[in-house]
């Protein structure tokens, strides 16, 4: 087999996997697995290692990290986020508070960076991700005249914020996908901030508010606890 061949080959997998994929989240029951807060959810279950298989692991040339190279370090371990009730808020300093459902999210344009994600722990990796411009999201409300940070809220009661400047000049991603097959619940399902050149305790997890600050001093979880607020990977 020709590594053209092996490509499409892969290519099918992936594709076929995104459809059952989306065939099991049309069709989620309450009575589907359980969220680690202990509240019912109905989400699409597919073990990581499933996943894993099909998954991309080179782009442009470039070797990737897998999926499942990541330490588990979220601060009430892997959320399972219920897509029937799901709602993505943008609040705060915005023109038209909006909320969105994962639908909606998805249907923006998308946009795809094979991007490192560091670690203040010590470890890396390199994933492609596909997502939506956080641009896009933001400006579905419009930007109030003082908002200066935004701040993210997350499933778990994570939050974390990043200037509003950045998150714009950088064309920052909100992805649903890395390595070209959706995001795993232990991943950030059904989204995760990829904040590129920033320490990964940036990289939000679970997203499920966006909001718009004035206030540019704002700390979260582990900013409270001390960690730098800027976070730049040095």
């Amino acid at each position: 087999m020709t590594g053209t061949d092996r490509l499409c080959v892969r290519a099918a997998a992936v594709a076929l996997l995104g459809a059952a994929l989306a065939l099991a989240l049309s069709g989620c029951s309450p009575a589907g697995g359980g969220s680690s807060n202990g509240s019912a959810a109905s989400v699409d279950a597919t073990p990581i290692a499933e996943l894993a298989a099909v998954q991309v692991r080179e782009y442009k040339g470039k070797k990737l990290s897998s999926i499942e190279d990541f330490r588990e370090n979220s601060i009430k371990g892997p959320q399972y986020v219920d897509l029937s009730t799901y709602k993505l808020k943008i609040t705060g300093e915005v023109e038209t508070e909006t909320t969105m459902s994962y639908a909606d999210v998805v249907a923006l344009p998308n946009a795809q960076k094979a991007v490192t994600l560091n670690c203040v722990e010590g470890w890396s990796v390199d994933i492609l991700w596909r997502g939506v411009r956080l641009t896009d999201v933001i400006n579905k409300a419009g930007v109030g005249p003082d908002a200066n940070t935004v701040i993210f809220h997350c499933y778990d009661g994570y939050t974390t914020s990043l200037p509003l400047s950045f998150v714009l000049d950088r064309d920052l991603l909100l992805a649903y996908q890395m390595n070209g097959v959706n995001l795993p619940a232990e991943r950030g399902f059904p989204f995760q901030v990829v904040a590129e050149s920033k320490l990964g305790y940036k990289w939000a997890k679970w997203v499920t508010e966006i909001e718009l600050s004035s206030d540019p001093t704002y700390k979260g979880y582990w900013e409270q606890r001390g960690y730098d607020n800027t976070a730049d990977f040095r």
